[in-house]
């Protein structure tokens, strides 16, 4: 996935909302001055007299009240491209309808504003600032797109009408943020041995099918292909008949195209959920940082040997990183950078996981292990050793809630459906983890992550974490 292209479409769509109030709030203010200006007042003379700063809380109020009607009719939504005579039309309805209840409530409310200048005189305003904004918006937005920057580069599949005007219309206007980097007019075995080379290289972003004399299994196979490689699929609207979730429709050129998405966690369910986990991780530091440093001290005087252990992972779209934990083994068996004697420690692990794994498939796990110390079994016992991830979590590389990240060795032993779940960032706690901790065997792990990233929404999170400490110390055996 070219992370590029989705941090430039989430950055315009969050930059519009607090845009959105400014120039509300302008709108709003301007109509205050030409109103209350001598201009006017020398006309006709104000018969309800609003003071500034009076005036400027009810200002804040109600642009309050306008953006979130603006959320409500789908003005930020996350799109690739934005046109300009559909902004308006959006920019013109949401004006006119947040007013239009503004106005029913200041008609039960007299005593509050009666001054229908202002209020005719802001809506129209509105509409003009807000429109003005969101046209240089666009106008910005195109000037990316036509230098290279934040641009969907598309393998396009099809020898159709269709295919044809999807390609010409990429190749000439830039501005519609598409490029065409690979083309293939057939689906074959030849076909999916070259996908599987040029994805290596993070060739394109999305798949776009133009074809309908495709087979609903040659379909079929390129979705699969789309999960288990992290790019986007879209299609022409009348190739495709089968029932799929999570699809969105948006006309490129003329052309309705559909997009599969694959977890709700694309667009603002991202930013929603990134803010998430920054504010809770660094409530969450802060309220168990004593238990931290007990827990840190303990590690230091029960054995020799660093407090922090970095263990390697498999993260979001195969990218590693570094989990922090509390040490829990002692340290001529830990595995890492950080410690010298690997290859020996890696030797013993493989001989205990053979001995003693009461797992089957990728992933593994070791009963009665004899690594670990006293002190790491009870950390083990109660996660304590994993409260070192909410740091994780504020540096961006983990989540609050998601998959469990495994070993970069046990993500190479994935089945290519079981590769969907690093389509999200991995998380602290998770559906699995609620659901049978350590008890569970990997590939019903699977299926309630799957089911958590198709399924996501905030609520879920916070039931997540809600019944996350009551499993926790339930005794069973630790990770």
């Amino acid at each position: 996935m070219n992370t590029s292209l989705k941090r430039v479409e989430l950055i315009i769509a969050a930059v519009l909302l607090p845009l959105d109030y400014l120039m509300l709030l302008a709108a709003g203010w301007t109509a205050y001055v030409i109103r209350f200006g001598d201009a006017l007042t020398t006309l006709r003379a104000a018969v309800y007299v609003l003071s500034p700063v009076s005036y400027f809380q009810l200002l804040l109020v109600t642009s309050c009240v306008m953006v979130i009607i603006f959320a409500f009719t789908r003005m930020y939504d996350i799109t690739g491209t934005r046109r300009i005579v559909d902004e308006f039309r959006k920019v013109a309805l949401a004006c006119s309808t947040g007013v239009l209840i503004i106005m029913i409530w200041f008609f039960f409310n007299r005593e509050l504003f009666s001054s229908r200048f202002i209020i005719i005189t802001a809506w129209l305003l509105s509409i003009a600032y807000v429109a003005a904004m969101r046209l240089f918006v666009i106008l910005v937005e195109r000037a990316l797109f036509k230098r290279g920057i934040g641009v969907h580069r598309v393998l396009l599949i099809g020898s159709s009408r269709t295919a044809s005007i999807l390609f010409d219309a990429f190749r000439n206007s830039p501005a519609l943020g598409y490029t065409v980097s690979e083309r293939a007019m057939v689906v074959d075995e030849a076909l999916f041995e070259k996908l599987d080379k040029v994805v290596k290289v993070k060739a394109f972003d999305d798949i776009i099918v133009a074809d309908q004399e495709l087979s609903r299994d040659q379909i079929a196979r390129l979705i699969e292909f789309s999960k288990i490689h992290h790019v986007d699929f879209k299609y022409a609207a009348d190739i495709f008949d089968t029932q799929v979730s999570h699809v969105v429709m948006r006309p490129v050129a003329g052309i309705p195209l559909v997009e599969l998405r694959r977890t709700p966690l694309q667009g603002w369910g991202r930013i929603f959920k990134r803010a998430l986990d920054v504010t809770l991780s660094c409530l969450a530091i802060v309220v168990f940082g004593p238990i931290m440093l007990l827990t840190a001290l303990a590690v230091r005087l029960d054995s020799p040997g660093p407090v922090i252990y970095r263990n390697r992972r498999g993260g979001e779209a195969d990218r590693e990183f570094d989990t922090l934990k509390f040490r829990s083994m002692k340290k001529e068996y830990c595995i890492g950078d950080q410690f010298q004697n690997t290859s020996e420690a890696l030797a013993l692990e493989q001989k205990l996981i053979a001995e003693r794994s009461i797992k089957t498939g990728p992933v593994y796990k070791i009963k009665d292990d004899p690594r670990v110390t006293r002190v790491g079994k009870i950390i083990r016992r109660f996660s304590l050793d994993e409260f070192p991830q909410f740091f994780n979590v504020l540096l961006g590389t983990m989540s609050l809630v998601g998959p469990r990240p495994h070993q970069p060795r046990e993500v190479q032993g994935y089945a290519d459906y079981q590769r969907a779940i690093l389509t999200m960032k991995p998380g602290v706690t998770g559906l699995a983890q609620i659901s049978g901790r350590s008890d569970l065997e990997f590939s019903e792990e699977v299926r309630l992550d799957t089911y958590y990233m198709e399924n996501w929404s905030i609520m879920l999170d916070l039931y997540i974490l809600f019944k996350t400490p009551f499993i926790l110390f339930k005794k069973r055996t630790a990770l």
